[in-house]
């Protein structure tokens, strides 16, 4: 059950808020447990987009199940202006776990955990200083450099009816943001470091919820020559990946293993375990052992990143394609290869 809050219920949301044995999804947890209680702040695009969200939200719930803690997701229509409150009246109503999945909280939620010291936060994607706020990142440049040298590769392989004969790959991202880039830049620099005439097309949707805009922007990429789309975007993905399958040409997914939502049209997704670090969060909160004040990275190295197993499509690239993508892997695990990152280095001059 999705449950839909807005400033304007933002009293009713207390009462909700308020009420004991709530548990995931807005169901009842029945025996106490713990007696624990943890909010998951849903971002852009809200639960229902095969990706980020969902992947996380599945993490949280099936956790705070296994570890007694009665929980619940909170959404609004416009999260980014309404978090703020949200999050204050969360924290005001005896939860005494607030997980933020959206990045542009990082200011507030940083202002709000001061105000709130007995409560613990954690936000993702971003790192916030307090004592009391756990920051979560993700080496997403990591897994988008994998995605990289793949598609660079396979965007040669002409043998292969979805690929054309233009050295030309894409990306559609939902913001033009620095959380955004991180995985567009990693994404450009394994493909340079396999195809350096490789040529890119770059577009943003400014949404992460309008899959009609997805496909829209999509269907004239795959129609100016572009044969690979790697999205991050949310829900708008699902309208790329549906332009993929009704022009014959391959989308990379995102955040979850999106290869079954288009079988054989998604070349592969960049995983992005947010499932894991829910679970981990909502764990060590029911245990009593969630401290806050320090930030916890998942990479390759720690299997938080990667690409999906592409049980669909890996009969179709090349052994030796496969091969070179496996190598980087390992490079970027032994430290060989560090991946650029936006977020902590600025823009290449090769991105800008």
């Amino acid at each position: 059950m999705r449950s839909m809050w807005t400033i304007a219920a933002a009293m009713s949301g207390l009462l909700l808020l308020s009420a004991c044995g709530v548990a995931p999804g807005g169901g009842d947890n029945g025996a106490a447990g713990s007696g624990k209680k943890a909010a998951l702040v849903v971002a852009q695009g809200g639960l229902g987009d095969e990706a980020y969200n969902d992947l996380a939200y599945q993490g949280f719930k099936d956790s705070a199940a296994e570890n007694g803690v009665a929980g619940r997701p909170i959404e609004s229509r416009d999260i980014v202006a309404e978090g703020e409150q949200l999050v204050r009246t969360a924290a005001g109503a005896d939860y005494g776990l607030i997980a933020d999945l959206e990045f542009s909280h990082a200011e507030m939620l940083g202002k709000v955990a001061k105000d709130f010291p007995e409560v613990q936060f954690a936000i993702v994607n971003v790192a916030v200083e307090g004592p009391n706020v756990t920051s979560i990142v993700f080496k997403e440049h990591e897994g988008s450099y994998l995605a990289g040298v793949l598609a660079a590769l396979e965007t040669k392989d002409t043998s292969n009816s979805k690929i054309n004969d233009a050295n030309r790959i894409g990306f559609i991202g939902g913001t033009k943001s620095t959380g955004i880039d991180k995985f567009l830049v990693g994404y450009m620099e394994g493909a340079r470091s396999v195809n350096p005439q490789v040529e890119f097309d770059i577009k943003y949707a400014d949404s992460f919820g309008d899959a009609a805009k997805g496909q829209q922007i999509a269907k004239q990429m795959y129609a100016d020559g572009t044969d690979i789309i790697y999205t991050v975007a949310g829900g708008t993905g699902a309208g790329v990946i549906q332009a993929a399958k009704d022009t014959n040409h391959y989308a990379i997914g995102v955040d979850t293993d999106q290869d079954d939502i288009a079988q054989g049209f998604v070349l592969t997704s960049v995983i992005k375990r947010s499932d894991l670090a829910m679970s981990n969060l909502v764990r060590d909160f029911g245990k009593g052992e969630l401290r806050g004040g320090s930030t916890v990275s998942y990479g390759l190295k720690e299997d938080g990143v990667g690409l999906s197993e592409m049980k669909h499509t890996k009969q179709d690239v090349p052994a030796d394609v496969l091969a070179k993508v496996e190598a980087a892997k390992a490079d970027i695990i032994s430290g060989k290869v560090k991946v650029w990152d936006v977020t902590e280095q600025g823009y290449p001059s090769w991105a800008k």
